[in-house]
C-alpha cells in the first residue's frame, strides 16, 4: 500500500479538496435514535428466538402499518425465519422482535415455532432396518 502524497499548496488557493469519505455499509454504526424511532418507546418483545418462522395473515397491507412493517409483511407472504427477516430488512435482531410483536399483538403475522426432534430414534430399531434393508 502507498502512502497517501501530499498536495502543494500555492498562497490564496483555499483548502485542498478532501477524499471522499468511505461509505459506510448498512447496519454499521448506525443511528440508533432511527432505531429507538423504528422499534418504539416500550419496546416490548414476544418470546421469538433467530430460527421462529413468521407468515401473515392477509396479503393485504393495512393504512396505518409503518414502512419497516410493511416490508415486513410483504417479505413474510411465505413463511421466513426472524433471521432472515433480520438480514433482508438490515435491522438488528432486537429491532425486528419488536416489530413483530407489534405485528402479532395486532394480529396481521402469525408465529410458528421451528419443529424440534424431542428424541433421537432408537439405536436397535436403526440396526434392524438397516440389517433388514441389506438383506433384501
Amino acid at each position: 500500500m502507498t502512502p497517501p502524497q501530499r498536495q502543494r499548496r500555492t498562497p490564496g488557493q483555499g483548502t485542498p479538496a478532501q477524499p471522499a469519505a468511505p461509505a459506510r455499509k448498512e447496519g454499521e454504526g448506525g443511528n440508533p435514535e432511527r432505531l429507538y424511532v423504528v422499534a418504539g418507546p416500550d419496546g416490548e418483545r414476544a418470546d421469538i428466538d433467530l430460527v421462529t418462522l413468521i407468515v401473515a395473515r392477509s396479503p393485504d397491507l393495512p393504512p396505518s402499518a409503518t414502512p419497516e412493517q410493511a416490508a415486513l409483511l410483504r417479505l413474510c407472504v411465505a413463511p421466513l425465519s426472524v433471521a432472515e427477516l433480520s438480514a433482508y430488512l438490515s435491522l438488528p435482531f432486537s429491532v425486528v422482535t419488536v416489530l413483530i410483536t407489534e405485528l402479532l399483538t395486532a394480529e396481521l403475522v402469525q408465529a410458528r415455532s421451528p419443529i424440534v426432534r424431542k428424541a433421537l430414534p432408537d439405536r436397535s430399531l436403526l440396526e434392524a432396518v438397516m440389517h433388514g434393508l441389506q438383506r433384501l
